[in-house]
């Protein structure tokens, strides 16, 4: 596995649309195991491929400790609630700000071994899958904030 570079706000990939995963090949199960490295070597609790110059919807999350979740083409699908907290990116690094995102999510996706599933998350996971989903379309968490934040 490796460690790969996240790149920072100003390259305009991060502005790009992800494309959807036709095909679950062994270079997207090498992605996600790569991407999985990067974020926790970043300190991150998730990662979207474009964050690693990657134009495919595929996100990894990790906000249990040792519980990372892998998404490949995920949708929100349900939404409810508000919740108005402070977010990072490892794309845009020392930088933190109030965000407003839906309290609650449930998200559809594909697994690695190309199986339907369906996540629900609340508090810091709907904001991890709001936010990482947001990479995919080329949208950056300033692009929600409220305010800056001192963090």
């Amino acid at each position: 596995m490796a460690i790969l570079n996240i790149i920072k706000d100003g390259d305009e990939t991060l502005r790009k649309t992800s494309r959807p995963v036709a095909q679950i090949t062994p270079r997207i199960i090498t992605l996600l195991d790569d991407m999985t490295d990067t974020m926790r070597m970043a300190n991150g609790c998730g990662l979207a491929a474009v964050q690693v110059g990657v134009l495919r919807r595929v996100v990894v999350i990790e906000v249990e400790e040792g519980e990372v979740i892998e998404l490949i083409n995920p949708e929100i699908i349900e939404q409810s609630g508000h919740q108005e907290e402070s977010e990072g990116c490892l794309s845009l690094p020392g930088r933190w700000g109030i965000t407003s995102r839906p309290a609650k999510v449930k998200v559809r996706a594909v697994n690695r071994n190309g199986e339907f599933f369906e996540i629900e998350g609340e508090g810091l996971l709907a904001r991890a899958l709001c936010h990482e989903i947001d990479h995919l379309d080329g949208k950056l968490f300033v692009d929600v904030m409220i305010k800056e934040d001192e963090e």
